[in-house]
């Protein structure tokens, strides 16, 4: 199972994930881009359900929260969206990340857990879960048959480390250091060879590094240091803000970064000749 999510690392090519908010663009809008990042050759969407104010987002992945949510997109909506265009999806996976405060609580966890097995979701991230209800999550994603994305950072302690370790099912999203998403770490991704090493001893589940992965350097440079795949985020967030601001085709903008970050081994299709505008 925790193959699927990037398949190429049997053959050394780098895995690319790309993070997005749903809703932003709109959902209509999105399930083109979608299948635009299937026919593209991503490997992994790691699509958030929008939640206010995360303090470990900067202020681009924020604003495009915050429009989602003005939208009225929400866990139900993002659910009904996976359902309708998972099962035409031939190579890209889906793992849903969901904060806990905004859009898990108010549920029954195993209710929201079997919600989003059913949904066609190939893993879920579940951020800020308290940690008493860590062992209640894992059981009932057991029992769901969903794998589970877990976190780390390279700084982390060494318990928090292994924990991550023992429990990715899906992959493990290897933070590359604290702060807020966008920032590139300041040393580089070379200085994470170690930790990846570590985990690697660790664990079979693929890792995955993020923050501050902008370009196809930086997608180059996280292969280099061992790691599985690379987690874009702010930056294609921030080039569909701009084609929502400039009235460009938000399908055709994201392709064009697309195929800028990914390998030139990667599977790459034609340019799209258009897709529906968010701005008619």
């Amino acid at each position: 199972m925790p193959d699927e999510f990037f398949p190429g690392r049997r053959h050394g090519r780098p895995g690319v994930a790309l993070f997005l908010n749903a809703g932003d663009p709109p959902l209509d809008v999105l399930g083109d881009v979608v299948h635009m990042l299937d026919e593209a050759g991503v490997d992994c969407l790691e699509l958030a359900v929008p939640f206010p104010d995360s303090v470990t987002d900067g202020p681009v992945v924020r604003r495009s929260a915050r429009r989602a949510l003005d939208a009225g997109v929400d866990l139900r909506a993002v659910l009904a969206f996976i359902a309708e265009h998972r099962p035409s999806l031939r190579r890209l996976r889906i793992a849903l990340l969901a904060d806990w405060s905004h859009s898990v609580k108010p549920h029954p966890l195993s209710t929201v857990v079997g919600e989003v097995a059913a949904s066609g979701a190939d893993g879920l991230l579940l951020h800020a879960l308290p940690p008493r209800l860590a062992e209640p999550y894992r059981a009932a994603a057991a029992t769901a048959a969903l794998p589970i994305v877990t976190t780390c950072y390279a700084s982390g302690s060494a318990a928090s480390v292994a924990a991550a370790a023992e429990h990715a099912s899906a992959y493990l999203y290897l933070v590359a250091h604290y702060g807020r998403s966008g920032t590139p770490p300041a040393a580089g991704f070379a200085d994470l060879s170690g930790t990846v090493a570590r985990l690697r001893a660790m664990t079979t589940a693929p890792i995955a590094v993020g923050f501050g992965v902008r370009t196809g350097s930086d997608v180059s440079a996280v292969h280099d240091c061992g790691a599985d795949a690379a987690i874009v985020g702010t930056a294609g967030v921030a080039r569909i803000e701009r084609a929502l601001a400039d009235n460009e085709d938000v399908v055709v903008a994201l392709h064009d970064f697309v195929r800028s970050i990914q390998p030139a081994s990667a599977d790459q299709a034609p340019r799209p000749s258009g897709g529906r505008n968010d701005h008619p």
